[in-house]
């Protein structure tokens, strides 16, 4: 194959796809469904990986699934997926994490949606975190190119993980086809118990997602909005649930503060329609999906000043410092209380998320795999190329 043939050759595209489980619901784990998503209508011959617990629940066309056998999980990244790798013919391969094999025969492309692996906010870890910095170096070092979610992301990644900038492509995540506004159904009032009017967040439980600083800013509402409206916190994070429901009771609010567990995906473009706010209070995000999603569906959004926020809300949005109970509660108290705002908010809201096109994000990702694997292909053709005429008689 000549230099020029290799460069529209078409890639083999091999993914990490141990995020996605029956029952689980992540960004990481949307980001890769819409990249998967797309290169199987685009006709990319793919091959996704997980472990026993990982599952491909919708076949696409032209996505293979295999599953790994490991001992332990450096096992299935270091050797058990390069010997993949080598087995299934792959030309690039898509790690949606900061880590990917050292040694592979492919080009290696990395997602860092954040560096919360490295100095958690409220976490003291000094040994914990100078390991995990200096792995996350080598990974980032060895890797073709990084995918970030967002302009905050980035700077974070050139700053501490010490790679070019010009290594590092900001990318948006997907947003999924379904988030579309919706009708409330009979599903909200009688599988989650949940009816409007109502405040909602969507997510996990963790501390970074600062819930108790919501839960207290709901507290501080006037008396008539407070007692008109519902706080959801919509999540299947039990790790982090009870101490959130002691502090609602704490603080009276426990017939007012609901939480419905995990929404079926099938259920959540309605919730999010049906929220007369959505909040996401995060003291740090790399990218914040839901507030993306909860704008495609038409519901006015609150969100912290924080981290990659900003950069995602725009105007499309009220913000808040994080860290002050007050001005969450008076710009939650705006939205509820000033309809025309609100009608606002999701018109604005609704015109922001119609930015994130396919094109714009998972169709940036195939190209940026395109890019690496053909340059991989080049050089090695040209090498050959190079090799033959060497050999050749003169």
């Amino acid at each position: 194959m000549s230099p020029a043939e290799a460069a529209v050759a078409p890639p083999r595209l091999a993914v990490d796809a141990r995020e996605l489980r029956p029952g689980v619901r992540t960004g990481i784990g949307r980001y890769l469904l819409e990249v998967l998503r797309a290169a199987s209508l685009d006709g990319w011959s793919c091959v996704a990986y997980g472990d026993a617990g990982a599952r491909l629940e919708t076949p696409l066309p032209g996505v293979d699934w295999r599953v790994l056998d490991a001992p332990w999980t450096q096992w299935w990244d270091q050797v058990s997926l390069p010997r993949a790798l080598v087995r299934d013919s792959a030309t690039v391969f898509l790690s949606p994490y900061y880590k990917g094999p050292l040694s592979a025969p492919c080009p290696v492309v990395l997602t860092i949606h954040d560096l919360f692996f490295i100095g958690y906010p409220g976490q003291r870890r000094p040994v914990y975190d100078a390991t995990m910095t200096a792995m996350a170096r080598l990974y980032a070092g060895r890797a073709a190119a990084i995918v970030a979610d967002s302009e905050y992301s980035k700077r974070s990644i050139v700053t501490r993980l010490g790679v070019s900038a010009a290594k590092v492509s900001v990318i948006p995540v997907a947003l999924g086809p379904e988030f579309t506004p919706a009708p409330p159904g009979a599903a909200l009032p009688t599988r989650y118990a949940v009816a409007p009017p109502y405040v909602l967040y969507v997510g996990n439980f963790k501390p970074h997602k600062n819930l108790a600083r919501l839960i207290r800013a709901f507290a501080l509402l006037p008396g008539p909005l407070r007692g008109r409206h519902s706080l959801v916190l919509a999540g299947g994070d039990a790790d982090g649930r009870a101490a959130l429901v002691a502090l609602a009771a704490t603080l009276g609010l426990g017939a007012r503060v609901i939480f419905p567990g995990r929404i079926a995906d099938e259920d959540l473009a309605a919730l999010y329609s049906g929220a007369a706010a959505f909040v996401l209070p995060s003291l740090e995000e790399g990218f914040g999906l839901p507030v993306l999603e909860a704008m495609a569906c038409g519901a006015p959004v609150v969100a912290a000043n924080r981290a990659a926020l900003p950069e995602l809300v725009a105007d499309a949005g009220l913000v808040f410092d994080a860290e002050r109970e007050g001005e969450l509660a008076a710009a939650l108290a705006r939205v509820l209380a000033d309809a025309g705002l609100a009608d606002d908010l999701r018109h604005r809201g609704l015109a922001r998320a119609a930015l994130y096109t396919p094109a714009r994000t998972s169709g940036r990702v195939l190209a940026l795999l395109r890019d690496v694997s053909a340059a991989r292909a080049r050089l090695r053709a040209w090498r050959s190329d190079a090799h033959r005429r060497l050999g050749e008689p003169r």
